[in-house]
């Protein structure tokens, strides 16, 4: 049997090729070989202030998005449309370590952020959602998580919440996933490479993998280069998120091209750009053909998704079953 992977997204806007070739990628890549959980979980953006149009929204606009980049419909769910996440996640709350759980570094940096949008107001929400992900890895007893480093905090977290329930019922019935590291390129911003690429820090910081080809070509001709604090010797940050961008593309020939003029001192800088420029093109191409296509029967996409995330939920629905069952709780048959 295949194993299972499970790895989630928030319904944040637009998909940038800082999000493509950091998760979604994998995502495609990773569907041939294994059995495949990818949710579009909305309950995590209700964490940070919203606007409840908005993120309706964001959700069916990801979704087309998730799907014109070559994510199968049959692996695709809506977290809010499997409400047994939010059941097994309050279960969690009682397995999870209250010291844990406040030491999560996302928590910190995101309540200073919470604060600035909200007047002072941070949600408890945003403090327990750590636990609410390990339900939504743990509810379809995920094999693997493709992580990227920052996340593997978040990880420990869900392997000690299944220890300690199995050590409660006296059974091993969560196996604790593992980590699923896979090469993704640390893409930053085209306009100061010292940022993460990111809608937040606004437009500019960011390419949209569906911008039209003007547009995109225009961002890479005006990336920045040099920042004039790289020491003799070393590679500037501008220059090395380009190759980095290259390389993401699978321009290897390009890359390997361009990194011995770089080497030898006669790199062109308008050279690399246009490299950059040109394969981000290519890729972007058949993706915004096929957004298009998906967008011209969007209630067909919607009542597609609703019924892979009603099958996605019958496993879910006998995870809570069976865990309200060895926990005490009162129960019912599906």
């Amino acid at each position: 049997m295949k194993k299972t992977v499970l790895s989630c997204i928030q319904p944040t806007g637009d998909m940038h090729f800082g999000n493509y070739f950091g998760a979604v990628k994998n995502w495609v890549d990773l569907q041939p070989k294994y059995k495949c959980f990818y949710g579009v979980v909305d309950y995590h953006a209700m964490t940070m202030p919203y606007k409840p149009k908005k993120l309706k929204e964001s959700v069916w606009s990801l979704v087309i998005n998730l799907l014109a980049v070559g994510v199968e419909p049959e692996n695709l769910f809506i977290q809010s449309l499997v409400p047994e996440h939010t059941e097994l996640g309050w279960i969690f709350n009682c397995f999870a370590s209250y010291g844990q759980v406040s030491r999560m570094t996302q928590f910190k940096d995101k309540s200073s952020q919470s604060e600035e949008k909200a007047g002072g107001y941070i949600s408890a929400g945003l403090f327990t959602y750590p636990v609410l992900q390990a339900a939504d890895i743990l509810i379809y007893k995920a094999d693997y998580v493709p992580v990227g480093k920052d996340q593997d905090q978040h990880l420990e977290l869900t392997r000690n919440i299944a220890q300690r329930f199995n050590n409660m019922v006296g059974k091993d019935y969560f196996v604790p996933p593992e980590t699923l590291h896979t090469e993704t390129p640390n893409v930053r911003s085209t306009a100061d490479p010292a940022r993460k690429m990111s809608k937040s820090a606004g437009e500019k910081h960011y390419i949209n993998v569906f911008a039209d080809e003007a547009r995109m070509r225009k961002q890479i001709k005006s990336a920045v280069t040099d920042t004039g604090d790289t020491k003799e010797g070393e590679m500037s940050p501008g220059i090395e998120n380009l190759f980095n961008l290259l390389k993401a593309t699978g321009g290897h020939e390009a890359h390997a091209s361009l990194m011995d003029d770089y080497k030898a001192g006669t790199l062109r800088y308008v050279d690399l750009k246009t490299a950059v420029a040109d394969a981000l093109v290519e890729i972007s191409n058949p993706f915004r053909e096929r957004k298009a296509e998906l967008m011209s029967k969007r209630k067909e996409v919607k009542n597609r998704i609703k019924v892979s995330s009603a099958e996605i939920r019958k496993r879910a629905q006998q995870t809570v079953k069976e865990v309200k069952e060895l926990a005490g709780l009162a129960n019912v048959r599906f």
